[in-house]
């Protein structure tokens, strides 16, 4: 399984970068793109590492429904879009006026791609699951929000979900923001999946501070015997120190390739 990072908040070598996320993703002879940031960089820094994401590329899956990590798709066409059906939710920062949700509406993906909406986890090949909604059990993540949608409600980004990878029977994780809680996203794939073996995480871990939350994090990883994780895009400084130190982690860079 190889996967390589198209866009992602820090630039590596010749690389562009932008605050957003997308990897591509090789596996069972699939390539599978995951999130687009919001720009066609994607595509750019792809063409720069031999990779014709829209050639070569039938199948994108989207993370959840935020601008930073769609607004890409306006630069796709013709492939099958999977995703969990409230992607499409207009949403806002409290106190914003300004939609942070999708560029395009449903109707507009609709016209672009063949749409698959799951709630439920959704086998792309016999080796890598769409989770769909993730379960929200512990007591220390997604307790709180910044978010609204368009009705003034509290926004807890139902759709946040992840891809669970299964390569020599262990699991891959790879998550997009981690609204839903990477604690709550990893024992969701194990279930899922029935592996227990956590070889690799990677993705955005959604952890700002050197607070509770993470720590009780990091202590969930190391009890459950995480070999490598790669924390990024919407991990802030104070989070990733305490990873460093806690796991000896290195910076997620785009053009990076990470072979497992």
């Amino acid at each position: 399984m190889r996967l390589t990072v198209l866009t992602e908040n820090t630039a590596g070598g010749k690389f562009l970068a932008e605050h957003g996320l997308s990897y591509l993703i090789e596996r069972d002879d699939e390539k599978i793109l995951f999130d687009t940031g919001h720009s066609d960089i994607f595509l750019k820094n792809g063409l720069d590492l031999g990779i014709d994401v829209q050639n070569d590329v039938k199948t994108v899956v989207l993370s959840h429904g935020h601008w930073d990590h769609g607004d890409g798709l306006q630069f796709l066409n013709g492939k099958t879009f999977i995703a969990h059906p409230s992607v499409f939710t207009k949403r806002y920062r409290k106190g914003g006026g300004d939609n942070i949700g999708l560029c395009l509406s449903k109707f507009e993906l609709e016209e672009k791609f063949t749409v698959i909406e799951t709630k439920t986890p959704f086998y792309l090949s016999e080796h890598i699951i769409f989770l769909g909604e993730i379960p929200r059990n512990n007591h220390f993540e997604s307790q709180n929000t910044a978010f609204v949608d368009e009705q003034g409600e509290d926004d807890f980004i139902p759709d946040d979900s992840a891809l669970a990878i299964i390569q020599n029977n262990e699991l891959i994780v790879v998550t997009g923001c981690s609204h839903s809680g990477i604690c709550n996203i990893v024992k969701y794939a194990q279930k899922v999946s029935g592996i227990n073996k956590v070889k690799a995480i990677i993705g955005g871990f959604h952890l700002k501070k050197d607070d509770l939350q993470t720590k009780k994090t990091v202590e969930y990883l190391k009890q459950i015997g995480v070999d490598k994780l790669y924390p990024s895009h919407c991990t802030e400084l104070p989070a990733l120190a305490v990873f460093y130190n806690e796991f000896k982690i290195h910076q997620v860079k785009t053009g990076q390739i990470l072979n497992f």
